[in-house]
């Protein structure tokens, strides 16, 4: 059976039978969705340090707890609306 490491919420990589919904840059803090225009060309062009960066997550609600915020590419009407107010936006997600 495969296995999918994903980062949790409490920010520690654990393995799941059930791949990622979002893929995340640690460095940068930002989640998106996993055909992101942006991840995907920064991956092609620096696929070795950019791969040691990327995350994994399980759902909106696990990268936002993370302390990760939205792509403003992939996710823009998500990002703004979190930029805005950010907590506002995470208790949308019950934190």
């Amino acid at each position: 059976m495969k296995m999918y490491k994903l980062l949790g919420a409490d920010g520690e990589i654990y393995l799941s039978e059930t791949p990622g919904t979002f893929g995340g840059n640690r460095k940068l803090k930002i989640y998106g969705r996993l055909d992101c225009p942006s991840a995907l060309s920064t991956i092609r062009r620096f696929p070795d340090s950019y791969e040691k960066s990327r995350v994994f997550f399980a759902d909106e609600k696990a990268a936002l707890a993370a302390g990760f915020r939205p792509c403003g590419n992939c996710l823009r009407e998500k990002y703004k609306e979190y930029m805005a107010d950010p907590e506002k936006y995470k208790a949308k997600f019950g934190l």
